[in-house]
């Protein structure tokens, strides 16, 4: 029998750089107030969201990842020839085939890279970060693009209450690249398919294709159960990715969830029983719910701000539709 030769990569591996894009359209609470019966102190309440960015046109799922990516490239120093994998998470790129990735990886210049999209909802881009770190230490390739992008906006139906004021728009980018020491930790990963429909597309493209609905698909959810599934599960998850990292609460310097909900945010927090020194991201405030791109825009602004700062250690959850979630520790570029 032939010996197959082991494959040789890097010991560990890190996030170098990240950048994100946000549309340049600022969209206030009274904007969603036009078509459903609500008010901006309840918005407000229950999400914690004042504002989101909504794409124009010309801003598309393939412009804001190249954006964010050309800044993720340069915070950590590299060319786009030596960019060896492009994965991206989205729900909202709309065409099927061929992979957005591959448009994006040829636009920014990157030398036939691997390129292929994967799909998990708001949890995608922890599961691109942990396909990232599999590449680079298997050898596959030496550094990895990770992108979460998404154009929510275009799957959300503004006359639906629960949920019209929760989604915006934008591209977070990481570099994934070969350590010396462990910078991004297990990942504590998985999936409850039987809670599937808590959140889920309305309706099949197909129906919409066949004219079986009037009304092109949306978005929508189970608030409530939602709620009570992130705060308490997804708590656990979160203990589980420390666990799994050696590290305790004390030790965190930051927390990014998913920016989902200030409320789930803050009760996590509350759960977790994380010290007051943590500095904890409420992105969502001005951004809104963009799904695979929240983390890597928050951790963006938490750096760009001064409110993180590089070789923080860092607690990264995204959860979602499937229902799917995917946590990990990780030291910030």
């Amino acid at each position: 029998m032939a010996k197959i030769r082991p494959s040789k990569g890097a010991p560990y591996a890190r996030i170098m750089g990240v950048g994100g894009y946000r549309p340049t359209r600022v969209v206030p609470n009274e904007v969603i107030l036009e078509k459903i019966d609500s008010s901006d102190e309840w918005i407000r309440s229950r999400s914690g969201i004042a504002t989101r960015h909504w794409a124009s046109p010309e801003e598309t799922v393939t412009a804001m990842s190249v954006e964010a990516a050309g800044k993720a490239l340069a915070d950590a120093g590299l060319t786009p020839e030596q960019i060896g994998a492009v994965v991206v998470s989205t729900v909202s790129h709309f065409k099927q085939t061929p992979a957005v990735a591959t448009e994006i990886a040829d636009r920014i210049g990157a030398h036939r890279p691997a390129a292929f999209d994967i799909s998990a909802g708001c949890a995608g881009f922890g599961y691109g970060l942990t396909l990232a770190k599999g590449m680079v230490v298997e050898g596959s390739a030496e550094y990895v693009l990770v992108i979460g992008v998404e154009r929510l906006s275009d799957l959300t139906d503004l006359e639906d209450r629960a949920t019209a004021f929760l989604f915006g728009d934008g591209a977070g980018a990481v570099i994934v690249g070969p350590s010396k020491e462990p910078a991004i930790g297990p990942t504590v990963w998985g999936s409850e398919g039987d809670k599937s429909e808590t959140i889920k597309q309305t309706v099949p493209w197909t129906d919409y294709r066949d004219g079986t609905v009037d009304k092109f698909p949306a978005i929508t959810q189970e608030g409530q159960a939602v709620f009570r599934w992130a705060v308490f599960e997804m708590a656990k998850v979160a203990q589980q990715a420390l666990d799994a990292a050696g590290i305790s609460p004390a030790d965190l310097d930051v927390f990014i969830p998913h920016q989902a909900n200030m409320r789930i945010i803050d009760s996590m927090v509350k759960t977790l029983k994380l010290p007051e020194h943590v500095t904890v991201a409420r992105d969502v405030e001005t951004t809104g719910n963009t799904s695979a791109a929240s983390i890597p825009l928050a951790m963006e602004r938490l750096l760009a701000t001064g409110q993180a700062k590089s070789g923080d250690t860092a607690l990264v959850i995204g959860f979602g539709a499937g229902l799917v979630y995917a946590a990990t520790v990780v030291t910030l570029p």
